[in-house]
Protein backbone atom coordinates (compact mmCIF):
# COMPACT_ATOMS: atom_id res chain seq x y z
CA UNK A 1 0.00 0.00 0.00
CA UNK A 2 1.08 3.52 -1.04
CA UNK A 3 1.20 5.38 2.26
CA UNK A 4 0.42 9.16 2.11
CA UNK A 5 3.14 11.35 2.65
CA UNK A 6 2.48 14.38 4.75
CA UNK A 7 4.37 17.40 5.86
CA UNK A 8 3.16 18.86 9.31
CA UNK A 9 3.65 22.99 9.37
CA UNK A 10 2.96 24.79 12.87
CA UNK A 11 5.02 26.91 15.15
CA UNK A 12 3.97 24.79 18.22
CA UNK A 13 5.58 21.68 18.59
CA UNK A 14 3.15 20.18 20.77
CA UNK A 15 0.44 20.10 18.06
CA UNK A 16 2.92 18.48 15.63
CA UNK A 17 3.70 16.12 17.49
CA UNK A 18 0.24 14.98 18.61
CA UNK A 19 -0.85 15.23 14.70
CA UNK A 20 2.50 12.92 14.10
CA UNK A 21 1.33 10.39 16.43
CA UNK A 22 -2.05 10.67 15.18
CA UNK A 23 -0.85 10.37 11.19
CA UNK A 24 1.77 7.90 11.80
CA UNK A 25 -0.90 4.88 13.74
CA UNK A 26 -2.64 5.11 10.39
CA UNK A 27 -1.77 2.02 7.88
CA UNK A 28 -1.76 4.75 4.98
CA UNK A 29 0.06 7.72 6.03
CA UNK A 30 3.77 9.02 6.97
CA UNK A 31 4.57 11.91 8.44
CA UNK A 32 7.75 12.77 6.03
CA UNK A 33 8.58 16.20 7.52
CA UNK A 34 7.88 19.07 10.38
CA UNK A 35 8.62 22.45 9.78
CA UNK A 36 7.71 25.92 12.55
CA UNK A 37 7.30 28.41 9.87
CA UNK A 38 6.86 29.34 6.26
CA UNK A 39 10.69 29.39 5.32
CA UNK A 40 11.34 25.92 6.47
CA UNK A 41 7.99 24.85 5.37
CA UNK A 42 8.97 25.83 1.50
CA UNK A 43 12.27 24.13 2.13
CA UNK A 44 11.33 21.07 3.84
CA UNK A 45 8.33 20.54 1.11
CA UNK A 46 10.87 20.85 -2.05
CA UNK A 47 13.27 18.24 -0.02
CA UNK A 48 10.44 15.62 0.63
CA UNK A 49 7.62 16.31 -1.67
CA UNK A 50 5.06 15.49 -0.07
CA UNK A 51 1.30 14.42 -0.72
CA UNK A 52 -0.06 16.61 1.45
CA UNK A 53 0.98 19.41 3.86
CA UNK A 54 -0.94 19.87 6.95
CA UNK A 55 -0.27 23.89 7.21
CA UNK A 56 -1.36 26.12 10.36
CA UNK A 57 -2.13 29.76 9.59
CA UNK A 58 -0.76 32.01 11.91
CA UNK A 59 3.52 31.47 11.98
CA UNK A 60 6.51 33.67 13.02
CA UNK A 61 9.21 35.31 10.88
CA UNK A 62 6.95 37.21 8.74
CA UNK A 63 5.80 34.58 6.57
CA UNK A 64 2.29 33.30 7.53
CA UNK A 65 0.63 29.99 6.29
CA UNK A 66 -1.36 31.58 3.37
CA UNK A 67 1.94 32.98 1.70
CA UNK A 68 3.35 29.75 2.17
CA UNK A 69 0.88 27.80 0.54
CA UNK A 70 0.67 30.54 -2.52
CA UNK A 71 4.81 29.68 -3.06
CA UNK A 72 4.84 26.00 -2.12
CA UNK A 73 2.02 25.03 -4.77
CA UNK A 74 3.92 27.74 -6.94
CA UNK A 75 6.86 24.89 -6.85
CA UNK A 76 4.86 21.62 -6.24
CA UNK A 77 1.67 22.31 -7.78
CA UNK A 78 0.64 18.71 -7.61
CA UNK A 79 0.93 18.87 -3.41
CA UNK A 80 -2.16 19.23 -1.94
CA UNK A 81 -2.52 21.67 0.83
CA UNK A 82 -4.61 21.25 4.18
CA UNK A 83 -4.98 24.42 6.28
CA UNK A 84 -5.52 23.79 9.83
CA UNK A 85 -6.69 26.74 11.50
CA UNK A 86 -8.38 27.85 14.76
CA UNK A 87 -10.21 31.04 12.83
CA UNK A 88 -13.51 29.97 12.33
CA UNK A 89 -13.45 32.81 10.28
CA UNK A 90 -14.72 33.83 6.33
CA UNK A 91 -12.19 36.06 5.82
CA UNK A 92 -9.14 33.11 6.46
CA UNK A 93 -11.64 30.32 4.50
CA UNK A 94 -11.62 32.00 1.57
CA UNK A 95 -7.93 33.68 1.17
CA UNK A 96 -7.27 30.00 2.09
CA UNK A 97 -8.58 28.82 -1.06
CA UNK A 98 -7.79 31.80 -3.05
CA UNK A 99 -4.10 30.86 -2.25
CA UNK A 100 -4.95 27.26 -3.65
CA UNK A 101 -5.66 25.34 -0.05
CA UNK A 102 -7.53 22.12 -1.19
CA UNK A 103 -9.01 22.17 2.29
CA UNK A 104 -9.83 24.18 5.50
CA UNK A 105 -10.59 22.43 8.93
CA UNK A 106 -10.24 23.72 12.25
CA UNK A 107 -8.25 22.55 14.95
CA UNK A 108 -10.44 22.09 17.43
CA UNK A 109 -11.82 19.15 14.82
CA UNK A 110 -11.57 15.27 16.50
CA UNK A 111 -9.11 13.77 15.17
CA UNK A 112 -10.90 11.08 12.78
CA UNK A 113 -12.15 14.55 10.95
CA UNK A 114 -8.27 15.22 10.51
CA UNK A 115 -7.57 11.54 9.17
CA UNK A 116 -10.80 11.89 6.96
CA UNK A 117 -9.78 15.22 5.57
CA UNK A 118 -6.42 13.93 4.64
CA UNK A 119 -7.82 11.07 2.52
CA UNK A 120 -10.01 13.24 0.61
CA UNK A 121 -7.76 16.24 -0.16
CA UNK A 122 -5.17 13.08 -1.17
CA UNK A 123 -7.62 11.96 -3.30
CA UNK A 124 -8.27 15.00 -5.42
CA UNK A 125 -11.49 16.60 -3.68
CA UNK A 126 -11.77 19.49 -1.89
CA UNK A 127 -12.37 18.88 2.02
CA UNK A 128 -14.29 22.35 3.80
CA UNK A 129 -15.34 21.58 7.76
CA UNK A 130 -19.10 21.62 7.84
CA UNK A 131 -19.09 25.40 9.06
CA UNK A 132 -17.24 26.30 5.99
CA UNK A 133 -19.50 24.56 3.33
CA UNK A 134 -22.20 26.36 5.18
CA UNK A 135 -20.80 29.62 5.26
CA UNK A 136 -19.74 28.72 1.47
CA UNK A 137 -23.65 28.01 0.61
CA UNK A 138 -24.68 31.30 1.82
CA UNK A 139 -22.30 33.53 0.13
CA UNK A 140 -23.40 31.65 -3.50
CA UNK A 141 -27.22 32.05 -2.58
CA UNK A 142 -26.95 35.87 -1.80
CA UNK A 143 -24.54 36.26 -4.93
CA UNK A 144 -21.56 37.34 -3.00
CA UNK A 145 -19.55 34.24 -4.31
CA UNK A 146 -17.31 36.59 -6.19
CA UNK A 147 -16.87 39.73 -4.18
CA UNK A 148 -13.36 40.43 -3.07
CA UNK A 149 -12.87 40.09 0.78
CA UNK A 150 -12.18 43.29 2.71
CA UNK A 151 -8.17 41.91 3.93
CA UNK A 152 -7.91 44.62 6.63
CA UNK A 153 -10.23 41.89 8.89
CA UNK A 154 -7.70 39.75 8.63
CA UNK A 155 -5.22 42.10 10.63
CA UNK A 156 -5.23 41.37 14.37
CA UNK A 157 -6.01 44.28 16.67
CA UNK A 158 -2.54 44.81 17.59
CA UNK A 159 -1.46 44.99 13.58
CA UNK A 160 -4.83 47.18 13.26
CA UNK A 161 -2.29 50.01 15.80
CA UNK A 162 1.03 48.91 13.91
CA UNK A 163 -0.47 50.05 10.36
CA UNK A 164 -2.22 53.20 11.74
CA UNK A 165 0.96 54.56 13.54
CA UNK A 166 3.75 53.51 10.59
CA UNK A 167 1.29 55.22 8.45
CA UNK A 168 1.27 58.07 10.47
CA UNK A 169 5.31 58.15 10.01
CA UNK A 170 6.81 56.63 13.54
CA UNK A 171 9.35 54.48 13.16
CA UNK A 172 10.12 51.04 14.45
CA UNK A 173 11.44 52.27 17.57
CA UNK A 174 8.93 55.12 18.22
CA UNK A 175 5.97 52.28 17.45
CA UNK A 176 7.69 49.98 19.75
CA UNK A 177 8.21 52.34 23.09
CA UNK A 178 4.39 53.37 22.53
CA UNK A 179 3.04 49.90 22.48
CA UNK A 180 5.96 48.42 24.93
CA UNK A 181 7.38 45.71 22.58
CA UNK A 182 10.61 45.49 20.82
CA UNK A 183 11.34 47.07 17.62
CA UNK A 184 12.36 43.82 15.94
CA UNK A 185 8.61 42.78 17.16
CA UNK A 186 7.33 45.49 15.13
CA UNK A 187 9.11 44.48 12.12
CA UNK A 188 7.58 41.22 12.29
CA UNK A 189 4.32 42.76 12.73
CA UNK A 190 5.00 44.84 9.54
CA UNK A 191 5.91 42.48 7.31
CA UNK A 192 2.57 40.46 8.28
CA UNK A 193 0.39 43.43 7.86
CA UNK A 194 2.36 43.59 4.30
CA UNK A 195 1.67 40.27 3.16
CA UNK A 196 -1.94 39.92 4.84
CA UNK A 197 -2.84 42.93 2.68
CA UNK A 198 -1.04 42.06 -0.57
CA UNK A 199 0.82 45.44 -0.47
CA UNK A 200 4.22 45.56 -1.36
CA UNK A 201 5.93 49.24 -0.44
CA UNK A 202 5.57 51.90 2.34
CA UNK A 203 3.16 54.27 -0.31
CA UNK A 204 0.98 51.44 -0.41
CA UNK A 205 0.63 51.15 3.03
CA UNK A 206 0.14 54.73 3.26
CA UNK A 207 -2.25 54.38 0.22
CA UNK A 208 -4.50 52.01 2.21
CA UNK A 209 -4.58 53.24 5.44
CA UNK A 210 -5.48 56.53 4.13
CA UNK A 211 -8.31 54.99 2.07
CA UNK A 212 -9.31 53.24 5.40
CA UNK A 213 -9.46 56.79 7.30
CA UNK A 214 -6.56 55.31 9.95
CA UNK A 215 -4.87 58.58 9.52
CA UNK A 216 -6.41 60.87 11.96
CA UNK A 217 -4.53 62.34 14.61
CA UNK A 218 -5.29 62.61 18.07
CA UNK A 219 -4.91 66.47 19.48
Amino acid sequence: MNRIKVLLVDDHAVVRDGIHYLLNSQPDMEVVGEAAEGNEAIAKAIETKPDVIIMDLSMPNGRDGLSTTSEVLQILPETKVLILSMYDDNQYLFRALKAGASGYILKSSLGKELLGAIRQVYNGQAYLHPGAQKKIIERFLNGKIDEEEDSYDLLTEREKEILSLVAKGYTNKEVGDLLNISSRTVETHKANIMEKLELTTRKDLIRFAVKRGLLEFND
